[in-house]
């Protein structure tokens, strides 16, 4: 299959997990050795979000990796962390030669992983290079690969991949011995949302209370009024895009949507914190393992690869689920566009 990259997706594949496991070390060393305190300190604000103390070793391995990288071919990065359209390697290559396109979240999930709430992912995306002035979007990314950076209390940790129409794989690391175990990545086959995990994300004040109101009407209309005291639906708010999207082709979710773009009270003058494209850019793989992943009109997602895009996402853990949740959602999004 044509991917308009310069090498095939073993390639890519090798050196992202080399990467991936390069980040999950570093991260690791600073996660088992410094305290929360000091992980969680902020130095600063930079390519769309609030660094942290835990943020600057991973964006060090990063930027030594890609300089190493350079060497073989040159591309562009763009990352969370890198201000501007990106950054070259090697240094001073033309922009005109250039091989690839790598965007980069190095820590997704930061808040859990330096509280030791939940593991955080590093996240890699390969698309074409810019031609002139066409900028690779999302729908440009052919290979993805993301890599688990766990607590410092956890055993195993999971690496998932894929390269467009290949299909999604993954494997699993014994952090004691060192064993390593292959998986595919299966999502739910239910066809309900009833008694399963489904969400709208509401991580931070500010949207909270329309969330909310979408989330309640939406299962409202899906499966009526709750007939007994079981809970029809359960809630997990995991922080961090990438991993709700493993969330969903590993079959824990039936139903994720992050809205936040459009959920936002327009009027009030301050800018949430939203999915932007370096949280995304492996969705690749969760649509490889079968799980539909959409805009919120049921579009293919297609933000440039660029640090400042706000994204609007869903994700449904099969074709079912999207056929029954899809209309419903989209419905109830223009009646609250009409209502404004």
């Amino acid at each position: 299959m044509q991917t308009g990259l310069p090498k095939g997706s073993a390639y890519f594949v090798e050196r992202l997990r080399t990467l991936g496991l390069a980040m999950r070390d570093a991260v690791g060393s600073d996660v088992r050795s410094v305290g929360i305190d000091e992980l969680s300190r902020a130095v600063g604000d930079r390519g769309g979000d609030t660094i942290y103390r835990l943020d600057e070793h991973g964006e060090r391995t990063l930027l030594e990796f890609c300089t190493a990288w350079g060497e073989d071919l040159p591309f562009l990065l763009i990352a969370e962390g890198l201000e501007g359209a990106g950054q070259v390697f090697p240094s001073g290559a033309s922009t005109s030669r250039l091989a690839f396109t790598l965007i980069v979240d190095p820590i997704d999930g930061t808040r859990g992983l330096m509280y030791a709430k939940r593991s955080a992912w590093a996240l890699f995306g390969v698309a074409p290079p810019p031609r002139g002035s066409v900028q690779p979007t999302l729908a440009d990314i052919a290979v993805a690969l993301q890599a688990e950076l766990p607590t410092a209390r956890a055993a195993l940790a999971d690496i998932v991949w894929a390269a467009r129409g290949e299909g999604a794989s993954g494997e699993t690391h014994d952090l004691r011995t060192g064993a390593l175990s292959g998986f595919i990545p299966r999502p739910s086959r239910a066809t309900s949302l009833e008694g399963g995990f489904a969400t709208i994300t509401k991580f931070f004040p500010g949207a909270k209370s329309a969330a909310v109101a979408l989330e309640e009407q939406l299962f409202l209309e899906l499966l009526g009024p709750p007939k007994t005291d079981s809970p029809q639906v359960f809630d997990d708010e995991y922080i961090c895009s990438g991993g709700q999207l493993y969330e969903l082709m590993m079959g824990h979710d039936r139903f994720i949507a992050d809205l936040r773009p459009l959920l936002h009270d327009p009027h009030e003058g301050v800018t949430r914190l939203c999915c932007h494209p370096y949280d995304i850019c492996t969705a690749l793989i969760a649509r490889e393992a079968g799980v539909q992943v959409t805009d919120e009109r049921g579009r293919p997602l297609c933000a440039p690869l660029d640090t400042s895009t706000g994204v609007t996402w869903v994700g449904y853990a099969n074709e079912e689920l999207r056929r029954t949740i899809e209309p419903v959602l989209q419905r109830l999004l223009r009646a609250r566009a009409g209502g404004r």
